[in-house]
């Protein structure tokens, strides 16, 4: 579901885009030719005029040179139909075409310790152009199935299934039906990924699986929301439940189906987040207004906590010629909310509504806390690419690690957040409604 646009804004400082580098030879080393790269480029692009040197885009950096960089390395590593290295591990579940998808493993074509590659609990404070060489590296196998019908993908499923619950990286061979596509797309919607060939089999070394996930698996009578729940209870990374989950790992056995990996990733946030949600209600309110915060690749975040009930609201605020913003004057605010009682329908602003909300609570169920969060995020244009609702989590995640800043009044904490923020506070009141209605409401005991 796309993003709904809460409300547009005139940007008032137009300045960021003039820190833009205007070097002529940012692009001179990349000895590119036709039969090393084919850009798909949106109609009516600037990149043919620009050419990487003068961010006509108005982007601090070129996600094309970015992009075609990761992508140039990578491609010359790969000889014949043979990609053989460690995977980190990884694997991807698509969801093009759904019931019909491609599924099938990454890997790239070296072995050793490749774990970095696809860990985003280890990214934090990696540049984006680290971020796009980790994801450019792996080489996507992609073998078609039913997800309703796993069974009949045989050898090919149960080797990828093997990765997915894999506790380290795994030597892997993956055998391609024909050479990797020597092509990559520029597109806000997808995220930097290697190249991608049809996969006609794998075969992997020594593996070890993680046991508290070997454990969920074998358990065909347990449900998978309860698996997910457990596994996050004792400590496995979000991003490997993720990846097991999308495979079908969990679940009572004949229920149990091949997921998206998009849609996995946003499902356990979801099922993780709603019942740390119901645990902090049983818990004391906060002491104090607090305000987290964080910056991160040309993002800013901050997270507010009001002494109040369980409530959550998210906003995000898109400058001018941002991922999902193409207008050349107005910022973009995006906002969903919810009460009390959850929600019962999918988020308009997707994926990073459910990665905030889970990492904030994992913080107040950690201090046994309750409180009404709002998280306030500006993305500016130095966010050239889209990496993931990891960078969402893990965001927020680093803002309560930091030690909190304590107000006695709500006044006082929003002078705080409003300073480091661009867009004044009206502009956030006008498109959201959970802090609008948090300042004009009175509560009985005002009048105390």
């Amino acid at each position: 579901m796309p993003k709904r646009i809460a409300k547009r804004v005139k940007a008032s400082n137009l300045w960021i885009r003039d820190l833009t580098s205007t070097d002529p030879n940012m692009g001179a080393n990349l000895d590119f030719t036709s039969d090393y790269l084919r850009m798909q480029a949106p109609s009516g692009s600037l990149c043919a005029i620009c050419k990487g040197s003068k961010m006509l885009c108005g982007k601090t950096s070129c996600p094309v040179i970015a992009r075609a960089s990761s992508h140039y390395k990578i491609w010359r590593s790969i000889k014949g139909l043979t990609v053989d290295g460690s995977s980190p591990p990884s694997v991807f579940v698509g969801r093009f075409g759904y019931p019909y998808v491609n599924i099938g493993p990454l890997a790239p074509n070296y072995y050793g310790d490749t774990s970095i590659l696809d860990s985003p609990e280890q990214w934090l404070g990696r540049s984006i152009d680290e971020i796009i060489d980790y994801r450019a590296q792996l080489v996507r196998g992609m073998y078609r199935v039913n997800v309703h019908k796993p069974e009949r993908a045989g050898r090919v499923l149960d080797r990828t299934r093997e990765l997915a619950l894999a506790e380290h990286y795994v030597e892997t061979e993956m055998k391609l039906h024909k050479p990797p596509r020597r092509s990559f797309r520029v597109d806000a919607d997808v995220q930097p990924i290697g190249p991608n060939a049809p996969l006609d089999k794998i075969e992997i070394g020594y593996i070890r699986w993680n046991r508290d996930m070997e454990k969920a698996h074998y358990d065909t009578d347990l449900k998978a929301a309860p698996a997910t729940i457990s596994l996050h209870e004792e400590g496995v990374p979000v991003t490997q439940i993720q990846k097991a989950f999308s495979m079908g790992s969990f679940g009572v056995e004949r229920n149990r189906r091949l997921v998206p990996t998009r849609w996995s990733i946003t499902a356990v946030d979801d099922i993780v987040s709603k019942v740390l949600a119901n645990r902090t209600k049983d818990y004391p309110l906060v002491n104090h207004y607090e305000v987290y915060e964080s910056d991160y690749l040309g993002n800013r975040f901050e997270v507010l906590l009001v002494p109040d009930a369980w409530c959550y609201e998210a906003y995000e605020a898109w400058y001018p010629r941002t991922l999902w913003n193409p207008s050349e004057t107005h910022v973009s605010i995006v906002t969903d909310w919810e009460g009390y009682n959850s929600r019962s329908k999918y988020a308009s602003m997707g994926g990073c509504y459910y990665a905030g909300r889970l990492a904030v609570l994992e913080h107040l169920t950690k201090v046994r806390r309750q409180a009404k969060v709002f998280i306030l995020r500006e993305a500016y244009p130095d966010y050239i690419l889209p990496v993931g609702v990891w960078q969402v989590r893990e965001n927020v995640r680093n803002a309560m690690r930091q030690p909190p800043l304590a107000y006695d009044t709500l006044g006082e904490a929003l002078e705080r957040v409003m300073g480091r923020l661009s867009i004044p506070l009206e502009q956030w009141l006008q498109a959201g409604y959970l802090l609008r209605h948090t300042l004009q409401q009175r509560k009985m005991t005002d009048y105390f």
